[in-house]
C-alpha cells in the first residue's frame, strides 16, 4: 500500500512535467493557434484526455508552459548572479565572469525560443509578458540590484541606484546580443560571448568603477 501511495502523486508530476516540456517546444516551432492540443500530447506520450486533465484548455496549456520555461531561465541567471562576490581581489574578472553567464543564459536555446514565442503571442494573451516579467525577470533583476548594493556598501562600486546600475548593466550585455544572434538562429562562439561581457563589464566599471 505504502509503494503505491507514494508512486501515483510522482508518476502524475512526470506526465505534468512530460506535457509541459512538450507544449513548450511545439508552441515554440509551430506557434499558438498552429498547435492543437493532440500534437502536444502525441509529443508528450499521453493521451489528448490526459492533457486536459491536468490543465483544462489550451490556453491555460499555454500560460503553464511559459511560466515553467521562464522559472527554469530564471533559476539560471540566479545561479549566474549568486557568483557576484566581493572576494577582495580585483572586480573585474568577477563580473566578466557572471556577465559572461548571464549572456550564456540569455543566449540559451530555451530562451531564444521563449522570447521569440512572447513575441509572436503577447498580442493574443498579454498577461504572457506579465508572467515572464514580474515571475521571473524581477527577481534576477532585484537580486542583481542587491549584490550590486552590497558591493558599492563596501567600497567596491560607486553608485546610489542599484536598480538603474542593472538596468544598464542588462542593456549592455543583452544589447549586443539579439544582432549577433540573429533571434538565436546563430549560435554564437564562446569566444563572441566572452567579449560581449567584457565589453559591457569594461563600460560599466568606466561609469561605477571606484
Amino acid at each position: 500500500m505504502g509503494a503505491a501511495t507514494t508512486t501515483a502523486p510522482r508518476g502524475r508530476m512526470d506526465k505534468r512535467q512530460a506535457i509541459l516540456a512538450a507544449a513548450f517546444t511545439e508552441f515554440a516551432a509551430r506557434g499558438y493557434a498552429q498547435t492543437g492540443v493532440d500534437e502536444v500530447a502525441a509529443a508528450a506520450g499521453v493521451a489528448k484526455a490526459t492533457v486536459y486533465n491536468h490543465f483544462g484548455d489550451k490556453e491555460t496549456l499555454l500560460r503553464e508552459a511559459v511560466a515553467a520555461s521562464a522559472e527554469r531561465a530564471t533559476a539560471k541567471n540566479l545561479a549566474a548572479v549568486e557568483r557576484l562576490v566581493d572576494t577582495g581581489g580585483d572586480l573585474r574578472p568577477v563580473l566578466e565572469d557572471v556577465g559572461l553567464r548571464l549572456v550564456q543564459c540569455h543566449c540559451d536555446e530555451d530562451s531564444w525560443a521563449l522570447r521569440r514565442l512572447l513575441y509572436a503571442e503577447h498580442a493574443l494573451l498579454p498577461d504572457l509578458l506579465e508572467i515572464v516579467q514580474v515571475g521571473a525577470a524581477e527577481r534576477v533583476q532585484r537580486a542583481l540590484a542587491d549584490r550590486l548594493a552590497r558591493l558599492a556598501l563596501a567600497g567596491r562600486l560607486r553608485l546610489t541606484d542599484p536598480d538603474a546600475a542593472v538596468e544598464q548593466l542588462t542593456a549592455l550585455l543583452t544589447g549586443p546580443l539579439e544582432a549577433r544572434a540573429r533571434w538565436g538562429t546563430r549560435r554564437l562562439p564562446s569566444k563572441e560571448m566572452r567579449e560581449v561581457a567584457a565589453a559591457a563589464v569594461d563600460t560599466f566599471l568606466h561609469v561605477y568603477g571606484a
